[in-house]
């Protein structure tokens, strides 16, 4: 693929990259590939749409902490659910084994850059106000528990809905910000003394004051509509003050690249529906954008079709079918360069594109389809004269393999050419972690000559290599962790880029078997055997 810097005409330092949906791999699976691609190329950090203070834990690991593990790391260190996404599992793996061995100036920084809330509430700030005690060897946990009390008056769902539910602006909550100001103040001044994990305090002083201000746009007694832009808008307002600190903090270091949903990056104002409500606001990158001018780019992020989300193929007519028409692999395109079309229906899964987010991006990353097992499958199955077995119990199936997929030529059934699962087999076939949700893998039959040629060691010779590959990292073809031995390679959740590598090796394989059953059919046909 092309490289987006190749597509703008002043290189940025905050680079930002969107997707339309959170809802589908690809976008996130790219983004990986994108980043290290980046990363030859001078970035040295990456900001995604989490939990700011969540993701020092997260920067540990990727620092090649001993303490924090990876499970540790996905469980506490992503806000949002994110950190149950396989290709942010990657992201951090791909980036520590970066950092090992390289000096400061080269290593690879994690960031969030959202604030620690969701659009429908926020905690309270006592964890994060302690933690700035703690650093500043401050004992007012009595004054801090008194003030925030019981923490279900924070974390009340109908105080969206109902201002004066709200615990913003009551009395406690208002002396609560003086106290995270004045935290912020003495971290300023300690600064000098105190440079050793200043930045973790610092991250935690501003998610105190974040969540604050949050509780307190809650119980603003606005009309809903007004009520619901502001809260959105304050929750942007964040996000881009956090954006703003973390290239402070790498400006020495080389630009970043940010990954958020569209909305967030934007530099028009974003748009959403809420409770039948269309509301409005300035997002993370409206703001940015006017502050660091051309030093800030957007990408946005363009989908056809996901199969893991329900979306079929866009209407020719539509900026997507428009952009789906010149190929069926992901590519970067100048936003200029898309021509005028219509906007696709808009639903809850996928924020379509419009003119106005051609018009105010630099350029436009345009993925023509996920894949999942089934998309697979059909390309497995549009090859000549292949049959198609799905475990089941009805077949005989051990339960736990029920909707594996396994492809074959001819009638013999001991040896597919190519499988599709989503299972693990315990106690045998666990390293590829196939019970993650949504997780699959393609496997192979290389035979012996493509699989030395691939990997560089022919399939006897597995065991003495298994300890170079991840075999639960995405987008990588590897040996087989079971049959490796028999020639057999496999790829965890193959992207929409891993294509037209998939169809060769899927086209190799098939001719294997049509070859084997060739000769199993001259041989029962011969008298002689």
């Amino acid at each position: 693929m092309t490289s987006p810097l190749d597509l703008l005409a002043v290189p940025p330092t905050l680079l930002a990259l969107g997707e339309p949906t959170h809802g589908e791999s690809a976008f996130r699976q790219l983004r990986n590939d994108a980043f290290m691609s980046l990363a030859e190329r001078g970035y040295r950090s990456i900001a995604l749409e989490s939990d700011r203070a969540a993701g020092l834990t997260v920067d540990e690991f990727v620092q090649g902490s001993a303490t924090v593990t990876l499970d540790r790391a996905l469980a506490d260190g992503f806000s949002h659910g994110f950190g149950a996404a396989p290709a942010n599992r990657d992201l951090l793996l791909r980036m520590r084994e970066w950092n090992a061995g390289r000096p400061a100036s080269e290593r690879l920084t994690f960031h969030g850059f959202d604030a620690p809330l969701e659009i429908e509430g926020a905690p309270s700030p006592r964890r994060y106000l302690t933690r700035v005690c703690d650093f500043l060897d401050l004992d007012r946990s009595a004054e801090i528990d008194d003030l925030v009390g019981d923490e279900a008056r924070w974390s009340d769902p109908a105080a969206i809905w109902e201002p004066g539910r709200s615990i913003g602006r009551t009395a406690d909550a208002q002396r609560l910000r003086v106290l995270a100001d004045d935290l912020l103040t003495e971290l300023y001044l300690q600064a000098p003394l105190r440079r050793e994990g200043w930045q973790s305090a610092f991250a935690h002083a501003t998610s105190a004051v974040a969540v604050l201000r949050y509780h307190a746009a809650a119980a603003a007694p606005l009309a809903q509509e007004v009520r619901f832009a502001r809260l959105a808008g304050v929750r942007d307002a964040l996000m881009a003050e956090n954006l703003l600190a973390i290239r402070s903090a790498e400006a020495h270091r080389g630009p970043t690249l940010v990954f958020a949903h569209n909305t967030h990056l934007q530099r028009h104002s974003a748009t959403m529906t809420m409770a039948g409500m269309d509301v409005s606001w300035a997002g993370a990158g409206a703001i940015v954008a006017s502050l660091l001018a051309d030093r800030y780019a957007v990408i946005v992020g363009s989908l056809g079709s996901s199969p893991a989300l329900g979306i079929e193929a866009p209407a020719a007519s539509t900026y997507e079918g428009t952009l789906q028409q010149d190929g069926i692999l992901p590519r970067y395109v100048r936003a200029s360069d898309v021509p005028a079309a219509e906007r696709r229906t808009h639903d809850y899964r996928y924020f379509p594109l419009d003119r106005a987010a051609i018009a105010h991006a630099d350029v436009v990353l345009h993925i023509p389809t996920g894949v999942d097992a089934a998309v697979l499958a059909d390309r497995v199955l549009a090859l000549p004269d292949v049959e198609q077995t799905v475990a089941s119990e009805a077949n005989g199936s051990p339960e736990g393999s029920w909707g594996d997929r396994f492809f074959h030529v001819g009638p013999d059934r001991r040896r597919p050419f190519a499988t599709i699962v989503e299972h693990d087999v315990p106690g045998f076939d666990e390293a590829s972690q196939l019970d993650r949700p949504g997780v699959f893998r393609l496997n192979l039959d290389l035979g012996r000559a493509e699989f030395e040629n691939l990997f560089g060691f022919p399939p006897e010779a597995f065991e003495e290599h298994r300890h170079e590959f991840d075999f639960a990292r995405l987008d990588t073809l590897v040996p087989h962790p079971g049959y490796a031995r028999y020639g057999f390679g496999s790829i965890v959740m193959p992207g929409p880029q891993l294509l037209p590598e998939v169809d060769r090796l899927l086209a190799h394989a098939h001719a294997r078997a049509v070859d084997r059953h060739r000769r199993a059919t001259r041989r029962a046909s011969d008298p002689r055997h």
